[in-house]
């Protein structure tokens, strides 16, 4: 499917996808062409690879809390969507159909791999800024900054899975409701009432861990 020359990102591009900068064919048009089986049906799946991985994978490490899960989901995601591709009907967009074979993928590898409840803790890009601690580290302030920072990660880890991915797409993501129904599959109500109770039940849980320090 996708050979030939290295991204140091852990995917691997043809000199085809490299060079394919500007006009790009639609996503229905590059799925055509990988459903052809001919010559170009690789690269026109490798040019899907390209234009989504890095999507992907970011919305992936939120989730998982590890870029290397991530990218073995991606990676995995891939796979079974070019495996699969002519399952692929249209009735949603190809990356929201992509997203929930990743979803798929990664909540199977992480509980063959861990015991339920083990994520590695979550990335929280986006939920807080980094503290300096070469230059911040020993004031007070910052001190506090970084324990809050601390509190934060350990409460988003303990956020049931269902309510966290909803409250990393769209808080972290900064995706719409719209959207978030379309990837996961679930009404748009569905995704409202989570995003509620995963507000909830994260800032229960900071309070509650503030009050045990």
């Amino acid at each position: 499917m996708v050979v030939a020359g290295s991204c140091g990102d852990g995917f691997q591009r043809t000199s085809f996808s490299r060079r394919t900068c500007v006009g790009e064919p639609s996503d229905q048009q590059l799925i055509s062409d990988a459903l052809r089986g001919t010559a170009d049906s690789a690269e026109a799946f490798d040019l899907l690879v390209l234009r989504y991985q890095d999507r992907l994978v970011h919305s992936l490490e939120h989730s998982l809390g590890s870029r290397e899960d991530a990218l073995d989901a991606a990676q995995q995601a891939f796979l079974l969507a070019w495996q699969q591709l002519s399952k692929f009907r249209g009735d949603s967009g190809f990356y929201s159909w992509l997203y929930r074979i990743a979803r798929n993928a990664a909540i199977s590898s992480v509980r063959r791999r861990r015991p339920a409840g083990s994520l590695d803790q979550l990335t929280e890009a986006g939920l807080a800024e980094p503290v300096d601690q070469g230059t911040a580290g020993t004031t007070g302030a910052a001190l506090e900054l970084d324990e809050e920072v601390q509190r934060l990660r350990q409460a988003l880890r303990q956020v049931p899975q269902d309510f966290r991915e909803v409250l990393v797409l769209k808080d972290i993501d900064e995706m719409s409701y719209e959207q978030i129904s379309e990837l996961l599959g679930i009404p748009l109500g569905t995704v409202r009432s989570r995003l509620f109770r995963a507000r909830q039940d994260l800032l229960d849980r900071m309070q509650r861990l503030e009050r045990d320090q």
